[in-house]
């Protein structure tokens, strides 16, 4: 019997698909979708979209660069600063150390504005918390009329904001500011965003959260709810007449959440995320 002459997964010369095989193999070992992950990042590699990677390269010689990619997922670098881009809501937005990753939970508050406003358009648009700018460019994407301003603590998050803006030519309608929540805002809205740190300082995140995404974006005290008290009475003071505020809470943190809001004079309904889980608190005021 003649010697296979194609090279064995992993070794230099592999085709795409052979490499996609084993790249899948040893991802096993971390937390993630094996095949998924691995797709992704040899379509980073090649800097081709998944589907023309599928559909035109996997006998193609796998580029070198995407070993280095499979050893920084293997030592749990979240997919997102691998590939330095991430999808939300309508938009893509460059994402890296300092920032938090968006995730999908939050495109909750995006559909409660949008069945909110039914129709209309906010003008004027508050992302407290913003990160990479996530919410703000979504919610001006989704309306191109409205202008914004995103506020956060973080100077690198915001630094990936302001370049996700320019990239995405909403640059002329979003204004950025480093700040301790909405503690020098004396405007109204008639949308606010808001998604806090709400993780309990002694829960044990995955090391693919915890080693990599800032520690700031994460945590919100021993119940969770540490910011969310600085925010309920900044909120109500915000909230133009009509506006809405959707807030972004973790699992199971409504029950407590609802009677600080409520003291503020808020009317709360509530929305699930894809897992079914309470995620967003829409907030509304009866003014006249």
């Amino acid at each position: 019997m003649k010697p296979d002459p194609r090279p064995a997964e992993g070794e230099a010369g592999a085709t795409v698909r052979q490499a996609l095989a084993d790249a899948e193999r040893r991802l096993t070992a971390v937390p993630g979708v094996p095949r998924l992950d691995a797709e992704i990042l040899m379509a980073a590699a090649l800097g081709v979209p998944i589907g023309e990677m599928m559909l035109s390269h996997l006998d193609a010689t796998a580029p070198e660069e995407f070993e280095a990619l499979i050893r920084r997922r293997l030592m749990q670098e979240p997919m997102g600063y691998i590939v330095g881009r991430v999808g939300f809501w309508t938009i893509e937005l460059d994402v890296g150390p300092g920032a938090l990753i968006p995730r999908a939970d939050s495109e909750s508050l995006i559909e409660a504005a949008v069945a909110h406003f039914q129709g209309r358009a906010p003008a004027n648009i508050l992302d407290l918390g913003t990160g990479p700018g996530t919410l703000l460019l979504a919610a001006l994407d989704q309306w191109p009329q409205a202008r914004g301003l995103g506020v956060d603590a973080s100077k690198a998050a915001l630094g990936y904001a302001r370049a996700n803006a320019e990239r995405l030519g909403m640059a002329p309608r979003a204004e950025w500011r480093r700040g301790d929540w909405a503690e020098s805002i004396d405007e109204r809205f008639d949308l606010i965003l808001v998604n806090p740190p709400y993780v309990e300082d002694a829960t044990a995140l995955i090391p693919g959260v915890v080693d990599w995404e800032p520690g700031l974006a994460l945590f919100g005290g021993v119940d969770g709810l540490d910011h969310y008290h600085t925010l309920a009475p900044q909120l109500a003071r915000l909230l133009a007449p009509g506006g809405v505020a959707c807030v972004e809470i973790g699992a199971r943190q409504e029950k407590a959440l609802i009677p600080l809001f409520e003291a503020q004079g808020f009317t709360i309904e509530s929305r699930k995320d894809l897992r079914g889980i309470v995620r967003c608190l829409i907030l509304t005021l009866d003014r006249h």
